[in-house]
């Protein structure tokens, strides 16, 4: 997409108050590289939902959802977990299969 994503410590710690995001680091990394979609958030257009099938996840299949915040060229990640699915929200880019 262009932008340059961060994520920094505060916003990690968040992250792992979803148990079963403890050792995801690498998925969360995949998941804003090799995309499945984007939708934009119905409540923040600045607000960008980053979607990933998982077909095995500490939970079941799901997919993981990366939730996050642009503002001019960067974004920064504000949360992440697994998520039965794709949440409302115009569709700003789908993986062609």
């Amino acid at each position: 997409m262009g932008k340059l994503i961060s994520l920094d410590e505060d916003r990690w710690r968040h992250v792992l108050e979803h148990p079963e995001m403890k050792n995801q680091l690498d998925r969360i990394k995949e998941t804003v590289v090799n995309l499945d979609e984007v939708r934009e958030s119905i409540h923040d257009p600045s607000v960008l939902l980053f979607y990933k099938l998982c077909e095995k996840t500490p939970v079941t299949e799901k997919y993981l959802l990366v939730v996050i915040k642009t503002v001019n060229r960067e974004g920064f990640i504000v949360t992440a977990f697994f998520t039965d699915r794709v949440k409302k929200g115009g569709v700003v880019w789908k993986k062609k299969l």
